[in-house]
């Protein structure tokens, strides 16, 4: 892990092939090339700390509430007594921590594929983890998300997605397969929730996924929210 000054600059990040916004970043933290990701840290005026990834915005200081909170308060408050929550990716921690919050849950097991993400995250957003990898209730487990799914025997109440745009690593854990997977190993009454989309930015996107999970669960209910940090 290294660190470094550089000049001020403007973190682009596309959101479809004629729209995007920018960031205005001053000094980059670090920056590492892992098996993965190639990872960022950069500090800037209006989000705090920036964590990206493969160039795109992973999380922030400062607006990370807004996703994590709305992530997995919805399903968790819905359930009349969750225990067992399983969280695929998420490796800032920021889902886990809101998770951890909710007094009947026993357990958060976070299966997150890139150990580096893991390790930076510790070292340099305490703000957006709150110290949940020291909570005795979450279990980190570093692999892929769907040979998890596909060889365990647990049951979950709640399965989070907390992953980047399906491209690349991430592409299969937004496939029919893995949504059938996921409807497998939830406990009765459980549910499964992602982010399927920017629905002004990507409209595709999010009618094919949402068609997707229809196919697969009895009960879909997509809803919106503005996240700051991704347009």
């Amino acid at each position: 892990m290294t660190e470094a000054e550089r000049d001020e600059q403007l973190l682009m990040e596309p959101l479809n092939d004629s729209t995007g916004f920018y960031i205005k970043a001053g000094r980059q933290i670090g920056e590492w090339q892992t098996k993965y990701h190639k990872l960022a840290i950069y500090d800037t005026p209006q989000y705090g700390r920036i964590f990206r990834l493969d160039g795109c915005n992973m999380t922030s200081e400062r607006e990370e509430f807004v996703y994590h909170e709305n992530l997995i308060h919805p399903a968790l408050t819905a359930h009349a007594a969750p225990k067992k929550v399983l969280i695929i990716g998420g490796g800032d921690g920021g889902s886990s921590e809101e998770a951890l919050k909710h007094p009947s849950v026993e357990q958060v097991t976070m299966c997150e594929i890139d150990a580096e993400v893991i390790a930076i995250a510790k070292e340099h957003f305490f703000a957006v983890h709150r110290g949940a990898f020291d909570n005795p209730k979450l279990r980190v487990l570093i692999g892929d998300g769907m040979k998890f799914i596909r060889d365990t025997h647990e049951r979950f109440d709640l399965i989070a997605l907390d992953l980047n745009d399906p491209v690349g690593p991430a592409e299969a854990l937004y496939s029919a397969e893995f949504f059938q997977l996921c409807r497998a190993v939830l406990s009765p009454g459980g549910a499964l929730v992602l982010h399927i989309g920017a629905p002004v930015a990507r409209p595709e996107r999010v009618a094919e996924l949402a068609q997707r999970l229809n196919g697969i669960f009895r009960i879909v209910r997509p809803y919106t929210m503005y996240i700051p940090l991704s347009g």
